[in-house]
């Protein structure tokens, strides 16, 4: 019974990985794809707007 206990940790971890790389690949594009497109690149605007501004003026 000792092999059972020593395969059941990577048989579990395993098996949470495929799903973990599952639920990646099929949240991937699709409709909101667009919509998570313009919100990041929103957010990088907001960041990197105020330190580009400064540079362009001196």
């Amino acid at each position: 019974m000792d092999y059972v206990s020593a395969l059941v940790p990577p048989v579990v971890m395993a098996v949470f990985f495929i799903g973990v790389v599952r639920v990646i690949v099929k949240t991937q594009g699709g409709a909101a794809k667009a919509r998570e497109d313009a919100a990041v690149d929103a957010a990088l605007a907001r960041v990197e707007g105020p330190r580009k501004a400064p540079a362009a003026d001196a």
